[in-house]
């Protein structure tokens, strides 16, 4: 998830440091070559409505560890704890884990493009209560540019596939906003298109601020637009570098 400083899928002017949250935009940027990341939050949300349907999701962490392994490319692993509760469960347990790459495929500064491929397989390793039993692949085609010098504009388009013959589309446009050289705010629309039939809509926005030029902070909340859904997310992404 950026655009620099929306890392996420966003960029500020002078930012140290690219992101792929807290957007679910993935940046279309690889980090830097022998520097490890972390990202990593907490994220709560809301499904349904009040009563039998509804269900409360806390993923306290959910982490994402990135690794530049060459100017190009990178590899990823994401981890997630979650605590599912409704009306006849409460479960807590590890998810399924993520392993995956980032190459970059193309980055021109003439027309301020970058273009990045993403993906992800999902290894069904989680604790009985959450682990959803299949494997999967997750892939994302990134996409962004800068429009000035204070906006720009990062897009996904993605296609996931799983064991269970299930599969989704995904969709994504973030546009980030530096409000100086620390701090950004994005806003974005996203969805996925479930088996060919299902469209889930969700608008979401969000905040980034440059601690230090290694270390932001960010908050982000969203909505469904075509169902009931709500979220609520905080955390950190901090890189270290080999130099």
């Amino acid at each position: 998830i950026v655009i620099v400083i929306l890392s996420c899928s966003i960029v500020v002017s002078g930012q140290g440091i690219i992101t792929d949250r807290p957007d679910q935009t993935e940046s279309s940027l690889t980090i830097q070559v022998k520097s490890l990341q972390i990202e990593s939050g907490l994220l709560l949300e809301f499904l349904g409505e009040d009563g039998l349907n509804s269900e409360r999701s806390i993923l306290a962490p959910t982490t994402l560890i990135r690794y530049g392994l060459l100017d190009f490319a990178e590899v990823r692993i994401v981890s997630q704890i979650e605590n599912i509760k409704n009306k006849s469960n409460n479960i807590t347990g590890i998810k399924d884990l993520e392993i995956g790459a980032k190459l970059q495929l193309l980055k021109k500064k003439q027309v301020s493009l970058e273009i990045a491929l993403l993906s992800h397989l999902i290894i069904p390793s989680g604790s009985k209560e959450v682990t959803g039993n299949t494997s999967g692949l997750i892939n994302k085609v990134c996409v962004s540019h800068k429009t000035n010098s204070n906006i720009d504009i990062g897009y996904n388009l993605g296609y996931n596939y799983f064991d269970d013959d299930s599969e989704s589309f995904t969709y994504s446009v973030v546009i980030g906003l530096g409000i100086n050289e620390r701090a950004s705010i994005y806003f974005e629309p996203y969805g996925e298109v479930l088996n060919l039939d299902k469209n889930l809509t969700n608008i979401n926005s969000g905040i980034t601020y440059l601690l230090r030029d290694n270390f932001q902070l960010d908050f982000s909340f969203g909505s469904g637009i075509n169902y009931t859904f709500n979220y609520v997310a905080t955390g950190f992404s901090w890189n270290i570098s080999a130099d």
